[in-house]
Parts: C-alpha cells; sequence; structure tokens
C-alpha cells in the first residue's frame, strides 16, 4: 500500500439527534460518481486509499454521448490502468478536416506529419465511466446519495447531510459533483457563466460500418459550426454549436432536438446530415456551453481546509479545445497523488497542505486553458460574413499551424504518492 495505511469507510448514520458521527482520520468521502468522481476513487485505490463516492442518480449516469481525448487524457488512463482496455474500442484519431458550409475543404491536417506522437479517441462516456467501475471495490459507490448541506464538524471534519436524511462524517471531501456544484456553491463560488453558444450533441449507429475517414470532420459557417468524429467502425458521434442570447428553455422531446438540429444545417453538405439521420433520438442532448474563469486573486480557494474541488465542479470550460475530461483526469491523478502522500504521514496539517498545493499546482494550467477554450470558441463563431470570409480563405488555409494548438496536451503524469506533478514538454 505504498508506504501508508488503508482508509477505513466513512460512518453513515441517520440523523436522530444534535449528536454528529465520529469517524476514523483518513476517511475520504468524494461527491460525484462522474469522470472526475470515479477516476479520482480509481486513483486513490491504485495508491492504497478507500473512499466512498456518492452519487445522487439511481445507477451510474451514462448521458453526454462521447467525449474527445487527447494525449494528457490517455496518460492519466494509462497511470489508472484502464487505458488498453479503452482502447480495443476505440479508433485512433489520424488527423482533422476543415471545410466550409458549402462543402469546400478549407485545410487538411495529418498528426502525424504536424503533431508527431499525438493520440487522439473519441470515446464513448458510458463505457469510460464503466471502466473506473469495473476497477473498483464493488462497494465504493454509493447511490441515491443527493447531497442537500455541507458544515464543518470540528476542526479536522465535515458533516455531510444528504436529501434522504443521512448523515455522513468525514475527514475529507472532494467535490465533483459537476457544473452545478453544491460543494462549490458552498465553498463561495458563483454559477458558471453561460458562453453564448449551445450545442446539439448526438450518436449515430452504422450497422453496416460507417464510412469516414479516422479524423475529427468540422464544417464551419457563419454563427454556426458542426462536426463529427467516427468513434469506432459502427458508431460516429457528432456535434453542432450554434450563438444563442440565452440557453433558452430545456426540451425533454429528444425527436423534436433530433429535427431542430436538422434544420440547422439542412443546406449543409449531406454527410451530417445523413449522421443526424442515422442517430437514435436518445444519444441527442442539448446543453448550454459554460464555463468558470478562476481570476487570481479575486476567485475563492480551490479548497477549504479539508474540502477540495475537481473537474468541472473547480473548472468548467467550454469544449472547444477538448480538455474538460482531459484536465478532469489530470486533476484525479495530481490531487490523489497529493493526498496518499500526505495521508502516509502523520504529522497534524499535512492533508490541507496537500489540498492546497493541489490547487496552486492546478490553477496555473486549468485558468489559462479555460479562458483560450473561450477564446477560439468565440472566434470560431463569427458571424459576419466579411470576417468569415477572411477566415475561411486566409486563416484557415495559410495561417494555422496544428503543433502549436495542441501543445497543451504533451503533459506526463506519474501517480505516486507524495507527487502528481506534471511535466510538459511544451
Amino acid at each position: 500500500m505504498r508506504g501508508h495505511q488503508r482508509s477505513t469507510l466513512p460512518l453513515l448514520v441517520r440523523s436522530t439527534s444534535g449528536d454528529h458521527p465520529s469517524s476514523s482520520d483518513d476517511d475520504v468521502t468524494i461527491v460525484g460518481a462522474g469522470i472526475a468522481g470515479l477516476a479520482t476513487a480509481l486513483s486513490l485505490h491504485r495508491l492504497g486509499v478507500r473512499s466512498r463516492v456518492l452519487e445522487q442518480a439511481e445507477s451510474l449516469r451514462t448521458g453526454g454521448t462521447s467525449l474527445t481525448l487527447f494525449n494528457n487524457g490517455w496518460r492519466v488512463l494509462d497511470e489508472v490502468g484502464v487505458g488498453d482496455g479503452l482502447r480495443r474500442h476505440f479508433l485512433q484519431i489520424q488527423g482533422l478536416s476543415i471545410r466550409s458550409e458549402e462543402g469546400r475543404e478549407l485545410r487538411s491536417f495529418s498528426f502525424q506529419e504536424e503533431a508527431k506522437g499525438q493520440e487522439v479517441r473519441a470515446v464513448e462516456r458510458k463505457l469510460l465511466l464503466e471502466s473506473f467501475m469495473d476497477q473498483l471495490p464493488p462497494d465504493t459507490v454509493r447511490f441515491s446519495s443527493r447531497l442537500a448541506a455541507i458544515q464543518r464538524n470540528g476542526s479536522n471534519g465535515v458533516l455531510l447531510e444528504l436529501e434522504d436524511g443521512m448523515m455522513i462524517s468525514s475527514k475529507i471531501v472532494i467535490g465533483c459533483d459537476g457544473v452545478r456544484s453544491l460543494v462549490a456553491r458552498w465553498m463561495g463560488y458563483p454559477e458558471p457563466r453561460y458562453s453564448g453558444h449551445c450545442a446539439f450533441r448526438g450518436l449515430a449507429i452504422y450497422a453496416d460500418g460507417q464510412p469516414f475517414e479516422p479524423k475529427v470532420h468540422y464544417i464551419y459557417g457563419k454563427g454556426l459550426r458542426a462536426g463529427y468524429v467516427p468513434l469506432s467502425p459502427t458508431k460516429v458521434y457528432w456535434f453542432i454549436c450554434f450563438n444563442s442570447p440565452s440557453p433558452g428553455r430545456k426540451i425533454s422531446d429528444s425527436s423534436l432536438l433530433k429535427k431542430k438540429a436538422q434544420d440547422m444545417v439542412k443546406s449543409w453538405p449531406s454527410e451530417i446530415l445523413d449522421v443526424i439521420d442515422k442517430t437514435l433520438d436518445e444519444t441527442i442532448s442539448k446543453t448550454p456551453l459554460v464555463d468558470r474563469w478562476l481570476w487570481p486573486w479575486i476567485r475563492p480557494s480551490g479548497s477549504s481546509g479539508r474540502v477540495v474541488l475537481a473537474g468541472d465542479a473547480w473548472h468548467p470550460m467550454t469544449p472547444n479545445l477538448g480538455q474538460g475530461a482531459c484536465c478532469a483526469l489530470e486533476d484525479a491523478v495530481i490531487l490523489s497523488s497529493k493526498l496518499a502522500g500526505a495521508l502516509g504521514r502523520s504529522k497534524e496539517g499535512n492533508v490541507e497542505r496537500a489540498l492546497e498545493e493541489y490547487t496552486q499546482e492546478r490553477w496555473p494550467r486549468i485558468f489559462p486553458l479555460t479562458i483560450r477554450a473561450n477564446v477560439v470558441g468565440s472566434l470560431l463563431q463569427w458571424e459576419n460574413p466579411v470576417v468569415c470570409a477572411v477566415r475561411d480563405n486566409i486563416v484557415i488555409p495559410k495561417l494555422v499551424r496544428l503543433g502549436p494548438l495542441l501543445e497543451h496536451t504533451y503533459f506526463e503524469c506519474e501517480l505516486k504518492p507524495g507527487k502528481g506533478d506534471l511535466i510538459s514538454s511544451a
């Protein structure tokens, strides 16, 4: 167990009086069984630290169709031992192509030629989460556990109250409860900011085999863009991103979402229409794109005592760089390494210092990426015809270089107690 004692599970009791339940000093409770939460639980498990994951849903949440993982994400998956198993399911992407809404090719890039060593695959969120779950002890995740309130429990503990009245006393709480994080609100963070863009997403099924090259296929219009990428020989992930002054009302009718998506690109190249047509209605979603800029000096800390944030709960970002999930995976390994090292030492205050070190180390990484993702999205969503003409005829064909755009993906992560530093080759 690499130099420290295995912690016990948090004590779960019903609140019947004003007395708070007791717990061991090394208890770790993770709120949220998404990518950040399960990756953190697995990273801790690899280091011999047992955790309890609280998930509000009745079962593993598998919405969200798919996501794209770059080098840094795959290095984390290898570090926690699930990379090779996932690679067997998903195609390696060889490059990307960009076309105009009329179908004219603006540029085509090869990763081998312009970003050598880059590994890119689109993966289904469902299989990613199941890969984490398969490697965890069977009692790690407690479903139907919606967090209602948080309060400090003495100098070295946190008391969590669930909506069903359950009280959980834990020494360490890791908030991985997504963009609407209750843990983040308790720590003083505002709601994420709407970026001005929404996205349709879906997963197409080609029972007889999909016909596309293993590339990311982009189509750019005016205030509107779309893309599709093969996941496997029979599945293709797609998206449509569009400008909208507000997120709009939530639409639960998936067939209506499908029609709205088709109407947006009805005059575009036939391939994107065919992909949408072959999409199962239940996989289609519409989401507002949000982020949170962690401005220095005025932002709350990412940790408060023995409570800390990871993934979208701390730094939601727009998907324009494909780094939301990758950064959540990085968080998991770095936080777990810091925390495991602290738990292996008995000196008081080690845990709090480890959590502070984690947030101080991660901030210079995630703050610039969040801003950069937002800026890239804004530039790609231009509506002005003149500006779009410059983009399509000068910027993309003649000025864009792929290598520098992917420098942020060349990171390595080490899962080791007391470590967790990222080493960048950029």
